[in-house]
């Protein structure tokens, strides 16, 4: 039978900014096996409180060169080998009751038009379903992660400001409860971390913050799926596939994600690269997951640009859905 793991946020368990390759597991489960995150920590360390001014947060920027997000890993998967898959699947999610959006000087889409800095709270209703603005302005909460990341193959911590092939900082707005995210395994027992909670998120993440906040429950599922030859991350929703691309540039980013979308699509759905091109102009949607320009930023680490595909699944028949799913998932692989 699987298991559940409960992992606290602690000095041991957390890392403020990076993957750790030196760091021991802070949890090591079978395939199928689901870890419980209570209670998870804010930015820099735990150190963001509500109310605090930006003259009293800037400290902290400077304090984690490698970046805000608390890290809390890795959790370790037996069996997991380079070439495996990992599915990381959201079953819940509710934030603590505020958070925050943000921007310095010299980030974002637009880091030289305001003369100030920026910060504003927010808090939540009990339900969390609603995060309240100013002149009357009412947000719906969809909560979702930031980062969740397999540690890329090598010795060297990671700023999980980045990402890539192996994950990282996807700011991906779908990653809700009841979503997954394939991973391809890149070093023994996966090693996956997860970080930056938000309430709400926009696609592009203009002022490169979304409403940000922690977790008083945050609970993943842990799938491994053997030789899946993925090549980078890829999201699933009940609705949806989705393919993200990254670049120095969103021209970058677009062709980098078009030209996986291309590749996965046709190996897992058994048609032609030239018909999934022609099918990604007509039915899917090409969207910027980040646009990130850290001009004046404190931090060590740049974020790319990022694109992400969102193939609706309601396009293929359902024998071709069948066939895409078993593509992702060739075998339960439990414990």
């Amino acid at each position: 039978m699987a298991s559940t793991y409960i992992v606290e946020s602690t000095a041991a368990t957390v890392r403020s900014g990076f993957l750790d390759p030196a760091a021991k597991p802070v949890a090591s489960i079978a395939p199928g096996d689901t870890v419980r995150y209570p209670d998870t920590w804010t930015h820099w360390g735990n150190e963001a409180k509500f109310g605090m001014s930006f003259a009293d947060r800037e400290p902290l920027r400077h304090r984690y060169p490698n970046g805000p997000y608390s890290m809390i890993g890795p959790v370790e998967i037996a069996g997991a080998q380079p070439g495996d898959v990992i599915e990381c699947s959201i079953t819940a999610l509710r934030t603590i009751g505020w958070g925050w959006n943000s921007f310095p000087l010299g980030v974002g889409a637009l880091p030289h038009d305001f003369a100030e800095p920026y910060v504003h709270y927010f808090t939540f209703d009990d339900a969390r379903t609603t995060a309240e603005f100013t002149h009357g302005i009412k947000l719906p909460m969809a909560p979702f992660l930031g980062v969740v990341a397999v540690e890329p193959a090598g010795d060297d911590p990671v700023s999980a400001i980045l990402s890539g092939p192996y994950g990282g900082n996807l700011v991906l707005r779908d990653l809700t409860a009841g979503s997954h995210l394939f991973l391809p395994v890149a070093k023994a027992g996966a090693r996956v971390w997860t970080g930056d909670v938000h309430a709400l998120q926009g696609d592009g993440v203009v002022d490169q913050t979304a409403i940000e906040t922690a977790a008083e429950n945050l609970t993943i599922r842990y799938d491994l799926h053997k030789d899946v030859p993925l090549g980078g991350p890829l999201g699933e929703t009940e609705t949806t596939w989705i393919v993200i691309g990254f670049g120095d540039s969103l021209d970058d980013a677009l062709v980098a994600c078009l030209r996986e979308t291309i590749h996965w699509l046709s190996a897992a759905a058994q048609i032609t690269e030239p018909e999934v091109y022609a099918l990604a102009s007509m039915a899917f949607s090409f969207r910027v997951s980040q646009y990130a320009n850290q001009t004046g930023s404190a931090y060590s680490s740049i974020p790319p640009k990022a694109v992400h595909a969102v193939i609706p699944k309601a396009v293929f028949p359902a024998e071709i859905q069948r066939r895409i799913g078993a593509w992702l998932r060739p075998q339960e692989t439990t414990a």
